[in-house]
């Protein structure tokens, strides 16, 4: 492996600590959203640990991009993070990962490569992708190419599901710019601001947006075809928040529109 190589895969270590840093920050100042800042914190410098072991692996065995093929370094320290969800998960999470913790070598493979392959039933396995989030960041870093199907509206790079959208600056033309954000390997891609990322549905009048002035700077972008939805950050005027961790201060509004009816594309660190 070559020097730069090995530090843009120290890098995805640094990066999960950053999201723990600004978790931690936000739970000081949000009570009402303290404990699942507190558990996504924690949960993030487990998936550091696990990047880092990841990355130690790669130097001394190049990754490929298949599963299959790189499983067992995944495997071998998938414990930690299973460890950790069962202890201090919400009641939901907490209960799949201590089901998943006592699972055989064999059931343990078979259930990540099922969501690998992208089937429809593994949407939700919240596990599942806390687990692959490290190595599929690390191969983006790299970067080498995962051998996962890819689907209109989902990450170009990996085929992961958007689970939160961000409004940043654009030029004067177009606007603020919509970018949505990779449940799995945490990358950002560009996406047209009327089309639902879950249907493709882009007649405006059946694209309602929702929010609320306790949450100024968030809301909720749903679909009527699909009755799916994506949260969205503004970040046109304040660049410092991080989208998928700074979600977890309106969680709120991810409750009432589950009560409306909508369901998440891609649910958030909180499992909403």
């Amino acid at each position: 492996m070559s020097r730069s190589a090995g530090l843009r895969a120290e890098g995805v270590e640094s990066e999960f600590g950053r999201r723990a840093a600004r978790a931690e920050t936000l739970a000081s100042r949000a009570p009402a959203s303290e404990e699942p800042l507190r558990f996504a914190a924690g949960l993030y410098r487990a998936q550091g640990v696990l990047a880092a072991a990841i990355g130690e692996a790669h130097a001394e065995e190049p990754l490929t991009g298949h599963l299959d093929e790189d499983l067992d370094r995944v495997l071998d320290r998938a414990p930690t993070i299973l460890r950790y969800a069962a202890e201090s998960g919400p009641d939901a999470l907490a209960a799949q990962a201590r089901i998943r913790s006592e699972d055989l070598p064999a059931t343990r493979r078979t259930r990540l490569l099922v969501y690998w392959a992208g089937d429809s039933s593994s949407r939700e396995d919240y596990v599942s992708r806390a687990v692959l989030r490290p190595y599929v960041e690390t191969l983006r870093a790299l970067p080498v190419p995962p051998d996962r199907p890819h689907r209109q509206g989902r990450c170009p790079f990996c085929g992961g599901l958007p689970w939160v959208s961000a409004r940043r600056e654009g030029s004067m033309m177009e606007g603020a710019r919509r970018l949505l954000a990779c449940a799995l390997c945490g990358g950002e891609w560009p996406f047209p601001r009327i089309l639902c990322p879950a249907c493709g549905e882009q007649d405006p009048a059946r694209l309602p947006s929702f929010s609320t002035e306790a949450h100024p700077a968030v809301r909720i972008e749903a679909c009527e075809t699909c009755r799916r939805y994506v949260k969205s950050l503004d970040l046109s005027e304040d660049a410092r928040p991080i989208p998928e961790v700074d979600d977890l201060v309106s969680l709120s509004m991810d409750l009432w529109a589950l009560e409306e009816g909508w369901e998440r594309i891609e649910p958030g660190l909180a499992g909403l």
